[in-house]
């Protein structure tokens, strides 16, 4: 507990240093600019004004400051050390994947690659028990922020599901800054050396380094760092989705993170973590798929009423508290059963609005009276209805996959 409490001040003082570097709030600027695109798409399909950037931006940041905090605790915790594991290659792997498809992008492929490559070849030389905790950790950064935040800012698009059927749905994009410290082997301890040394336990690092744990000085290094997530919520609401992916994200950092400290105390185990970095992935990736692609449609019409997909910010539905998932009966005791009628009962009512909904999360029927003013959109966006086409095509194919494609037409 002692080396804990001396450790956490360590940390905050790393992580300072990295949130007032410009390098920190240029990758803050890169990921506004992300925010910013994804604010055009929703323009460009709804013709909606645009959100202020600012504050998703600002608020990704603050998510991402926390989620560092975290991963630079366990990080620390479990004693991985970025001496050994090719982080220039990791970066280099994973970029070169990410032409052949975006989902590539990530460090559990370039991991195992690597870490085969290395297995098999004996380069470039790595120690892969340090190298696969080190993806198991990001990972579980990646968790924890797309549990507290995955599901903010979500955008309702129409799409088609694995039965070709044309369903609402929400596409999830975030993006975070990540300040993280890690550490690093400096120079063997050499015996009676004095100085700002932290003695350790017997029981740390975790994660055992292939030489000498007890006979090195570790450095905290700060690093930056940016993570991203994609995902599409189709058979539940996205804050539910975000939930689901959590804990099925979060089971996987976890086992990998356990092989990963198997193999630091038996080297001739590292094919465990090595393999389980792409093909775990790969397993938390078809879940998803399985239960989003084919599973049962959350928004799509229904046979009574008009079925809500998104809510408008500061509209009409907003005020009256309308949300996501809801079901309107009626206005004015008029019945509406798709949007059509709804735009008809709003063309000939100008003031007095009843309208008559089925709150979703309750499942109890509410009435709501206001005044409309200057004639106001009700400000939805209702779940696509039999003829309705898709907005969007789901597709995780890469640029040198499309480039194929337009060659070969």
């Amino acid at each position: 507990m002692f080396f804990l409490v001396k450790v956490i001040p360590l940390i905050w003082e790393a992580l300072i240093r990295i949130i007032i570097n410009p390098i920190f709030w240029a990758i803050v600027l890169f990921i506004g600019m992300q925010y910013k695109r994804i604010n055009s798409s929703k323009k460009r399909l709804y013709g909606i004004p645009n959100e202020p950037v600012w504050q998703h931006t600002l608020l990704a940041t603050l998510h991402g400051i926390l989620g560092g905090l975290v991963g630079s605790f366990v990080m620390v915790l479990v004693g991985i050390s970025i001496s050994d594991i090719g982080i220039g290659f990791l970066w280099v792997v994973a970029i070169a994947l990410m032409f052949i498809s975006p989902r590539f992008l990530c460090f559990s492929y370039a991991g195992t690659i690597i870490a085969l490559s290395y297995m098999i070849f004996g380069w470039p030389e790595v120690e892969v028990a340090q190298l696969m905790g080190l993806v198991a950790i990001l990972h579980l950064v990646e968790s924890f922020l797309i549990l507290i935040s995955g599901h903010l800012g979500a955008i309702a698009v129409y799409t088609k599901n694995s039965q070709g059927q044309t369903v609402g749905a929400f596409s999830m994009q975030k993006f975070w800054p990540i300040p993280i410290v890690v550490l690093m082997l400096v120079e063997s301890l050499q015996p009676g050396a004095t100085g700002d040394v932290l003695k350790t336990p017997d029981w740390w690092p975790i994660l055992k380094p292939l030489e000498g744990g007890d006979d090195y000085i570790y450095a905290i290094i700060p690093v930056m760092a940016g993570l991203g997530y994609g995902d599409v919520a189709i058979t539940m609401p996205p804050q539910q989705k975000s939930r689901h992916s959590a804990a099925i994200l979060a089971v996987y950092s976890i086992v990998l993170l356990f092989l990963s400290i198997i193999a630091s105390r038996a080297p001739y185990l590292n094919i465990l973590p090595a393999l389980f970095g792409a093909l775990g992935h790969e397993i938390t990736i078809w879940i998803g798929k399985r239960n989003q692609l084919r599973g049962i449609p959350f928004y799509v019409s229904p046979e009574r009423g008009v079925k809500v997909l998104d809510v408008l910010r500061e509209s009409l539905a907003s005020r009256i508290g309308i949300k996501s998932g809801d079901i309107i009966y009626s206005i004015n005791g008029v019945e509406v059963n798709n949007r059509y009628e709804l735009q008809e009962i709003l063309e000939e009512v100008t003031i007095y609005l009843e309208i008559e909904y089925l709150k979703g999360q309750s499942n109890t029927i509410t009435r709501e009276v206001l005044w409309r003013r200057n004639n106001e959109t009700i400000g939805i966006i209702p779940a696509p209805e039999q003829n309705d086409r898709p907005h969007v095509h789901l597709s995780t194919q890469g640029i040198l996959l499309r480039w194929f494609k337009k060659i070969k037409h």
